[in-house]
């Protein structure tokens, strides 16, 4: 146990560059910036409007200055985040039994809602039997893709920590995005369906829809429980930040949705007139191709490698001029996404007569600190001795 504890103490030293009891003058320093606690925790309550974005009144000023400020506070912490990786090696954070713990609640989440998804698509066939309603139908159908669905996130989980460094030597986390693509497709095509299928409905002379009090009870009690438990599940999956369950959070939250729309529509045919239930399977359609078709954007971009945030660009900055007192100068600082994470490429530029061995020391303990960040996949450090030629793979940028 000591001696394994002075190979991860050594590992760590390896990282931090120069030692800390020589000049720091030439470290770029922000402790003379930092806010008071009033600032760090006064901070914006979130309303129901910004939560949904749906009404059209911009925010507030006073909103904008304190958004001003939050922001300055996250610029400052995820500077002392990558002074805490400079001067450690390694990034204070969850313990390795926490992460564990973590990795087994995300999956406890997924088989939960892999479960809720099969029984309340046999409750909801039920209560289609009961009803026949055109709504209540689109909206097992919607169960029915969700079992789809969640086999196809689990087996991106599944692929993604299958590894296989000879056939796959970068890892397969494309796996994650590229499974909510074909979720989102999947669910997008049953809008389409949907619409189609009201249409019909629409323009036919069928029977009338009448409900029995027996047939209301059954279809309100299944409709209303399988909102219930969706709703609780959407709550808890939205604790994580991991992406294929917040995918099942997203899908839990449209569940609860066409479950109301679906009952509501069923209820006012029945009470009113017959076209409200085509109508509400129509707005359950169209619906579900715009919730998903921003899913598929926001994962497309993921895929085509878009850079990374100015904010994030900083704080690798900041931590690329604080890595060594012997960089001259950053030529580029790059972060895009491929997949779930990023991918760093960094020029640094040290002295000319500088040895090699060194240099590669520098360059080496460089990548490997930034590959200690949880969002980055794999950094490409690369070392200059002049920063006035041109940007290297100028041909990328024609």
């Amino acid at each position: 146990m000591v001696e394994t504890a002075e190979l991860q103490n050594d590992e760590e030293l390896s990282l931090l560059g120069p030692s800390n009891n020589g000049d720091q003058s030439w470290r770029l320093n922000f402790d003379g910036f930092q806010l008071s606690s009033e600032r760090k925790e006064k901070k914006s309550p979130r309303s129901l409007h910004d939560c949904l974005g749906v009404l059209g009144s911009g925010p507030a000023p006073e909103n904008n200055v304190a958004e001003y400020y939050q922001q300055q506070v996250e610029v400052l912490e995820g500077f002392n985040e990558m002074d805490a990786l400079a001067e450690r090696g390694f990034i204070p954070g969850m313990s390795k039994e926490d992460r564990e713990h973590l990795a087994r609640s995300e999956t406890f989440a997924i088989r939960l809602s892999n479960i809720a998804n099969m029984v309340l698509f046999a409750a909801k066939v039920l209560a289609c039997i009961k009803s026949g309603s055109l709504a209540i139908i689109a909206s097992t159908l919607d169960s029915l893709l969700d079992l789809l669905s969640g086999f196809i996130l689990w087996f991106t989980a599944f692929s993604m920590q299958t590894r296989n460094p000879y056939q796959y030597p970068i890892g397969k986390k494309r796996m994650q995005p590229l499974g909510i693509l074909v979720f989102a497709s999947v669910m997008a095509t049953l809008g389409l369906q949907i619409i189609l299928e009201s249409v019909r409905a629409l323009i036919s002379d069928e029977s009338e829809f009448n409900l029995t009090i027996e047939q209301e009870r059954w279809v309100v009690g299944i409709m209303l429980s399988g909102t219930l438990v969706k709703f609780l599940l959407m709550i808890y999956c939205r604790a994580f930040s991991n992406e294929i369950v917040k995918a099942y959070a997203q899908d839990h939250f449209f569940d609860v949705i066409t479950n109301v729309i679906g009952l509501i529509a069923a209820l006012l045919a029945n009470y009113f007139d017959d076209w409200i239930d085509p109508m509400g399977a129509i707005i359950l359609a169209l619906y579900t191709i715009r919730t998903w078709s921003l899913t598929v954007l926001e994962n497309v971009n993921s895929l085509v490698g878009r850079s990374a945030a100015p904010e994030y660009l900083q704080k690798l900055t900041y931590l690329c001029w604080n890595h060594h007192e012997a960089i001259r100068h950053i030529d580029t600082v790059r972060a895009y996404t491929f997949g779930s994470h990023y991918f760093v490429e960094v020029d640094i530029v040290l002295p000319a007569d500088m040895p090699l061995q060194e240099a590669h020391d520098i360059g080496e303990s460089l990548q490997e600190k930034l590959e200690l960040l949880p969002e980055i996949e794999r950094a490409f450090v690369h070392l200059d001795y002049e920063y006035s030629h041109k940007p290297e793979h100028a041909q990328s940028y024609s």
